[in-house]
């Protein structure tokens, strides 16, 4: 038989005889079964080489597309012949598209087309979450956004950080081209382990550390390695929603627990709870730290619970008023706490890096998860960071942005103990962290307030989406990581002006 195949030029013959070929079988247009004509006769017909057309066909043959039969010939093989053409994850229309490059992008799919991403459907799950995470970003058509979860860029030493980079390039350039350990690199867990201790009084060895893709890829880990579906975990009532979907992503019962001014009520956790998460130095979002009578009567649960206790420490760098109280972690004797730390609210979020020190029994199998999900962090980035924080720039860097963010705090405290005052009240005590929560007064009006931030253009920012069950509170969430002080000064000014008008 005849192939409708044409070559044009000289260049990468094989090439295109093979493509055509292969497009017409995936696409059923040379049926399994069909005969080819042999390959002296497929050259002679396109007037290439021999050499050529069984190159073609020898690639055909080891990808499966052909089956050779000896002293019958070379036959389409019936591989794809079980699969109607157009079924839902069919590899036709996959091929297709993407051998036709540009003229299928610039077509609309057809019915096949749009039915092939349905052929392996998601878990229930994942099919309803939303397609972002709760937690709201910055609008830069704002006039001024109080977004949480963002801090300032424009003063991070970025020179200093380009010459760690380049120090760290040309200490992979000489390294071997293998992979690392799960655990992150020796030296950024030793300045970890440093850092931990004498700013946070957590005492680790470099090897009780591990570095991750930020504190979610440590609480995802956490929760695969003590969670089963369907175990309880409790968590605090408001809350951080990216740790709850974590957690319920891996089908565990997230129970939600109410806080008070001491933090967690220990007394209302579920006794089945086999993990309980908390942000004990800053409540998320709430602001208040747990007492330490709390601390010591969750240790105690935890123990005679046989529970782990995971210590989510993501602020702490930045307290304005009175002294810290020590972390869960140092006051662990039972190895029941896991504590978690990230370096997106003294760096940023883009450089995906955090850390936790778990309980010893936990190491191994962490190690084990950690391998099979992504092998190990980045380690050009991880090598300049371990350099930033050995050298000294890491505290400068903290101690530049406390007077920063210190300044921020206090002139949105200002506005809220004065011209805000009727409308709104700070959540106190709020000592620490990048944002300050303040709940509605009693008679005032949340839809109003929106209203008023609207027309200010203000993006304001309601703690209903962190709580998970009734009765929540009205308030909002004043982020001021990336607001500068006159920014804050003439929103809230403006807040204040349309709210009376209102």
């Amino acid at each position: 038989m005849d192939l409708h195949v044409t070559v044009s030029g000289r260049r990468d013959l094989a090439g295109q005889i093979y493509r055509q070929l292969r497009e017409r079988i995936v696409e059923g247009r040379l049926a399994g079964g069909t005969r080819l004509p042999s390959t002296r006769d497929l050259a002679d017909q396109l007037g290439v080489s021999r050499k050529t057309t069984l190159d073609v066909f020898e690639r055909l043959l080891a990808e499966g597309y052909l089956v050779a039969r000896r002293g019958s010939g070379t036959f389409v093989a019936g591989t794809l012949e079980s699969l109607p053409a157009r079924a839902p994850g069919h590899p036709n229309a996959q091929i297709r598209a993407a051998e036709a490059g540009t003229r299928a992008a610039s077509r609309a799919p057809d019915d096949g087309d749009a039915h092939a991403v349905h052929g392996a459907p998601a878990q229930p799950w994942w099919q309803t979450q939303p397609e972002a995470l709760p937690m709201p970003r910055p609008d830069p058509r704002l006039a001024c956004d109080f977004a949480g979860g963002v801090t300032d860029k424009t003063r991070f030493p970025f020179d200093v950080w380009r010459r760690c980079i380049n120090d760290a390039l040309r200490v992979q350039a000489r390294g071997q081209g293998a992979y690392r350990d799960p655990a992150g690199e020796e030296k950024l867990r030793l300045a970890v382990s440093r850092y931990l201790a004498f700013n946070r009084a957590v005492a680790s060895n470099w090897d009780d550390v591990i570095v991750t893709q930020g504190a979610q890829q440590a609480l995802a880990l956490l929760a695969r390695v003590t969670l089963r579906p369907g175990d309880t975990i409790a968590v605090e009532d408001p809350g951080y929603p990216p740790a709850r979907e974590a957690f319920a992503a891996l089908g565990a019962k997230v129970v939600p627990v109410p806080v008070d001014d001491d933090g967690l009520v220990v007394a209302k956790l579920p006794k089945a709870a086999r993990v309980v998460y908390v942000t004990p130095s800053h409540q998320f979002p709430l602001g208040m730290p747990m007492s330490l009578a709390r601390r010591v009567a969750l240790l105690e649960w935890a123990e005679a619970h046989g529970a782990l206790v995971i210590e989510d420490d993501y602020d702490c760098e930045y307290r304005f008023e009175g002294r810290s109280l020590e972390p869960l972690k140092s006051l662990d004797n039972a190895g029941r706490v896991a504590y978690v730390g990230t370096f997106s609210k003294t760096i940023f979020p883009e450089l995906r890096v955090g850390y936790m020190v778990p309980p010893g029994a936990l190491k191994g199998a962490l190690m084990r998860a950690r391998q099979s999900a992504d092998c190990h962090g980045c380690v050009l980035t991880q090598t300049a960071l371990a350099d930033f924080m050995l050298n000294g720039h890491f505290a400068r860097h903290l101690r530049r942005m406390h007077q920063t963010y210190a300044a921020r705090r206090e002139r949105l405290l200002a506005h809220l103990h004065g011209p805000l005052a009727a409308w709104l009240e700070p959540v106190m005590p709020n000592t620490a962290g990048l944002h300050l929560a303040a709940r509605l007064v009693a008679d005032a009006d949340e839809s109003a307030l929106l209203a008023a931030a609207r027309a200010a253009s203000v993006g304001l920012h309601a703690l209903a989406p962190f709580y998970l069950k009734a009765p929540l509170q009205q308030g909002f969430l004043f982020g001021y990581g990336a607001v500068e002080v006159e920014q804050i000064d003439a929103a809230l000014t403006s807040l204040a002006a349309h709210l009376k008008m209102a």
